[in-house]
């Protein structure tokens, strides 16, 4: 009898360690995140970068039925960028969605560390960061999306200017390749339309903070603009937008956003200078799940693959028409209108928007 009771609690032991085992596995399964994104500056509802890649996943993963989750890193290095790619792998990523340039030294690092995990860089390709002879590659589980934003910018000076704005000013964040792109094809728009319309004299405000958050300094410094006679405001810099629409809420002027639609932060936005953010992101996510990724390949979301858009829906023009949108966005999908970019014919890097050939836009660098 004594050995019976024995080898029952034996047995009532290993099914209570099995059960608890068990439950134990479930809960770790249930706190794994399957697609996860890692943020670059800011926070996912910056109304900017973060927030349209985020919206993007975000509406992928729930369309599908898949978990996910986002990840803030400690600071801004590539230690902490792959510390929080680690936890990522970690908590079950099978996908790691990325966006900005600073993202292109740690996933040029993590696509060998992690060859199993698919990695989705938005606006950036793969490299060692070295600043010369600097090596890009890009693995099969990689795939490197960049936008044309001078295409974008070329949109938002265009349609400016045929609105009837002729006191310009563009207002960007770090002199980045990204932002120096929006700002030139800017110029170059607000130079097309004014050709149209028989203008020569644009003048065009030109400035770059230095970073990507709201400042005292930048609030200032566009309500000194808009004091001068600039009737309207390119706010090209995340945070730095926030300033800006401050300023212009107390002139009552107005405002161009960037990257995503930010009418809704401000009734001074007229309209924003849009990557198709949300859109790419779902798109290599789909590839993924079809079986269809494009690793390896380095990309780039033009007008030719809605990769770049003013919201017409939401913008306050009162002279610049749909079809007048229309019109400028086929010629740029077409390839009749060809831009210059942040480098010439020869890839030689432009330093400074007054180099571009705009003989109707009068710019000013502000230092």
């Amino acid at each position: 009898m004594k050995k019976l009771l024995v080898l029952l609690l034996a047995l009532t032991m290993v099914f209570s360690f099995a059960a608890c085992g068990g439950a134990a596995e479930e809960e770790a399964a249930a706190d794994t995140y399957e697609i996860a994104m890692i943020t670059d500056l800011g926070s996912i509802d910056d109304k900017s970068f973060n927030q349209g890649t985020w919206e993007g996943l975000v509406a992928y993963a729930e369309e599908n039925e898949i978990t996910h989750k986002y990840y803030k890193p400690t600071e801004q290095t590539t230690d902490a960028y792959l510390a929080s790619i680690e936890l990522a792998v970690q908590g079950g990523a099978k996908v790691i969605v990325t966006p900005g340039f600073l993202f292109e030294q740690p996933i040029f690092t993590a696509q060998d560390m992690y060859p199993d995990v698919t990695f989705i860089l938005i606006d950036g390709y793969p490299n060692d960061g070295a600043t010369t002879d600097t090596e890009f590659r890009t693995e099969n589980n990689v795939v490197g999306i960049k936008f044309a934003e001078e295409q974008s910018g070329y949109l938002a000076g265009y349609a400016a200017v045929k609105d009837g704005y002729t006191k310009l000013g563009f207002m960007g964040g770090v002199a980045v390749p990204a932002v120096v792109r929006f700002g030139y094809g800017f110029a170059q728009g607000a130079e097309a339309a004014a050709v149209e319309l028989g203008l020569s004299n644009i003048d065009l405000k030109y400035h770059y903070t230095g970073n990507f958050i709201p400042s005292p300094e930048a609030q200032t410094l566009a309500a000194s603009w808009y004091a001068e006679g600039t009737e309207l405001i390119f706010a090209c810099g995340g945070g730095v937008g926030n300033s800006v629409m401050s300023a212009a809420e107390a002139a009552s002027t107005a405002v161009i956003g960037v990257d995503i639609d930010q009418s809704p932060e401000s009734p001074t936005v007229i309209t924003s200078a849009m990557k198709g953010l949300s859109g790419a992101v779902q798109s290599a996510l789909a590839a993924y799940y079809d079986g269809e990724f494009p690793g390896g390949q380095s990309l780039v979301y033009g007008a030719d693959k809605d990769g770049v858009q003013l919201p017409m829906e939401t913008s306050k023009f009162e002279t610049f028409t749909q079809a007048d949108y229309d019109a400028v966005y086929a010629d740029l999908a077409s390839g009749d209108i060809v831009l210059t970019k942040d480098t010439d014919a020869d890839g030689n890097q432009i330093e400074a928007v007054t180099e571009l050939e705009l003989p109707n836009v009068k710019v000013k660098i502000v230092e």
